[in-house]
């Protein structure tokens, strides 16, 4: 493993871009995309950290194959610190991750509100990307998650339920929190240019049924299109990051070319 990134000097370092990885719905790939970004990201000379903001179901240490001796319920209950619960994972990245089936981390408490915030500003200026690994869905917990970040990247999948899911994430995100330009994914396309389709598709209905109830219309900016690979599914039954097992895969060299989109974003 690599060891956690040293903060940055005094005075040299900029502010983290802050990116939220999310979804209208679970099984999208979601915390693959986030850890695998993360490795590329760091192979192309960034500080990064994945923040798992899943927080009661929380898997990105099952991705690693990391145990989570130390989560963010230790942390936000004063039991560990925060520099006691970043850890270095696999790819070159630090991860902070998130306990599972934690139910008091099912509805926004002030207090999680609090705690969240909290680590997150303490954690920008060490790097200069960290992602947030979030819940799929539209819960408050999710959407507050997101809130945190400068930009949101929805995952999905060319699937109809994942479309319609994705619609309804992409458009509360829109109206609630008023973001124009958002960031997809298309995680498991079949064949080359699928990705940029399911990118019109989403485009045409919120240009019908969103924009025009807004003063400046939303745009979907395609990150890249990761195709259907049998190497991903064996590196996840591996428990392994598909970046550092094969590189080479279709897959890799996809996600790598999405994260060197994401630097210039």
């Amino acid at each position: 493993m690599s060891p956690t990134p040293e903060p940055p000097a005094s005075g040299a370092a900029r502010r983290a871009r802050i990116t939220a990885v999310t979804s209208g719905k679970g099984g999208v790939g979601k915390t693959f995309c986030a850890a695998n970004l993360a490795a590329a990201l760091a192979r192309q000379g960034e500080r990064v950290l994945v923040l798992d903001a899943d927080l009661g179901l929380a898997n990105l240490d099952v991705v690693l194959n990391l145990p989570p001796r130390v989560t963010l319920h230790d942390v936000f209950t004063g039991n560990a610190t925060l520099q006691d619960a970043i850890v270095p994972a696999p790819g070159g990245f630090s991860v902070l991750l998130a306990g599972s089936g934690m139910v008091e981390y099912s509805r926004l408490t002030p207090e999680v509100r609090q705690q969240l915030q909290r680590v997150i500003t303490a954690i920008v200026p060490h790097y200069t990307h960290v992602l947030l690994d979030t819940g799929a869905g539209i819960s408050d917990v999710v959407l507050y998650t997101v809130s945190l970040a400068d930009q949101a990247l929805v995952v999905v999948t060319p699937e109809p339920t994942s479309l319609t899911d994705a619609y309804a994430t992409i458009k509360v995100l829109a109206t609630v929190q008023q973001r124009r330009a958002i960031q997809i994914v298309v995680n498991q396309v079949r064949r080359v240019g699928e990705g940029r389709n399911v990118q019109h598709q989403l485009q045409q209905v919120i240009d019908r049924y969103v924009n025009p109830g807004l003063g400046e219309p939303v745009r979907l900016e395609l990150l890249g299109e990761i195709p259907s690979d049998g190497a991903v599914r064996d590196a996840v039954l591996r428990r392994e990051l598909l970046l550092e097992w094969q590189p080479g895969a279709p897959a890799s060299v996809a996600v790598a070319a999405a994260a060197t989109r994401l630097r210039g974003a």
